[in-house]
């Protein structure tokens, strides 16, 4: 198949790419040649256009037609409006990716489905999410784009701590400071390594069967917080960290910044059926447990000193915040 991607260098979009070469795919990076940690692979086209800009675009793609488009990069209901636009008529399969952020919150059960209602009065990222869902799907039932729509939830590779501070709350833990942990620790959270994600969501495309469809892509694997952080602990070589619990509402108020997504995704306990995936994609499943990638992590922030960014701003508010919470204790 011949494949544009429109991005190609983040967490999930390079696993993407790199599986879909492997399959002997021809593939298309269409991005503003932005220096990432991530350099495009070698193998791939790479055509240098911002594609908030449809006129560079047009002028860098001429007439090509592609069986696949995958934008990486849309987060609004305006940016797909702009790729229905671009390429309508000139692929056979449009795939957005969306968020699992976007499933009612809190849900009403579990575990989510994709029949799950989409819904999130916290986070403006989710509900931009849903409103783009929203256009793309009227377009596929009025005029018949082809879209796909992939509901990733917290997907990581070897450089994104999953923790709420990154690697601040990795350097508290070896200074032996006490850590921030949102509630009562036992919330569950799903993360899948981006190489695990890659396998579903390229067998996904170029089937008919996908098209205007949507599909939950994560790893069957749940962890509750505590747990999470006692992982990353033990890889960084803190076989007993100082977990201090503070209720989510709490945290969001003292640190706005953090708030959204705190009580709009991982304050809520998550479990995901992934049987829709699988019917299409027999072969999907994961290998890398969290324990075994959270000392990926570990490795590659150990390696270079320069990657070990402690957030000063963000550290005083944890310290205000557990001070806060001990004096009322």
């Amino acid at each position: 198949m011949n494949i544009l991607c429109i991005g190609g260098t983040g967490v999930i979009s390079t696993a993407v790419v790199d599986r879909t070469l492997a399959q002997g795919h021809s593939v298309t990076i269409l991005n503003r040649g932005s220096s990432s940690e991530r350099p495009p692979a070698s193998r791939a086209e790479v055509v240098t256009a911002d594609i908030r800009r449809p006129s560079e675009v047009r002028a860098a793609l001429g007439d090509r037609t592609f069986d696949v488009v995958v934008d990486f990069v849309a987060f609004t209901s305006e940016h797909v409006a702009t790729d229905i636009e671009l390429f309508s008529g000139r692929t056979g399969q449009y795939v957005f990716i969306s968020s699992a952020s976007a499933y009612q919150k809190p849900p009403a059960s579990l575990p989510i489905r994709e029949s799950t209602p989409l819904r999130n009065p916290y986070w403006e990222y989710s509900r931009e999410k849903i409103a783009a869902e929203d256009v793309l799907v009227t377009e596929y039932r009025e005029r018949g784009f082809p879209v796909t729509i992939v509901r990733p939830s917290h997907t990581y590779d070897h450089t994104k701590i999953a923790l709420t501070g990154g690697w601040t709350d990795i350097a508290r833990m070896r200074a032996g400071r006490p850590v921030l942990v949102h509630g009562d620790g036992t919330s569950l959270w799903t993360l899948t390594h981006s190489t695990d994600f890659a396998k579903a969501f390229v067998g996904l495309l170029g089937l008919p069967q996908a098209i205007g469809d949507s599909f939950t892509i994560t790893s069957d694997e749940f962890l509750p917080w505590n747990r999470i952080y006692q992982i990353f602990a033990e890889a960084a070589g803190v076989p007993e960290p100082e977990l201090v619990h503070v209720a989510s509402e709490t945290i969001a108020a003292a640190i706005p910044d953090i708030g959204p997504q705190l009580l709009g995704d991982k304050s809520h306990s998550v479990i995901f059926d992934n049987s829709k995936v699988k019917a299409l994609v027999p072969d999907f499943f994961c290998t890398t447990p969290f324990v075994h990638g959270a000392r990926e992590i570990l490795a590659w922030y150990d390696a270079d000193p320069r990657r070990q960014e402690v957030d000063p701003e963000l550290d005083a508010q944890f310290d205000k915040v557990i001070a806060a919470a001990r004096s009322h204790g």
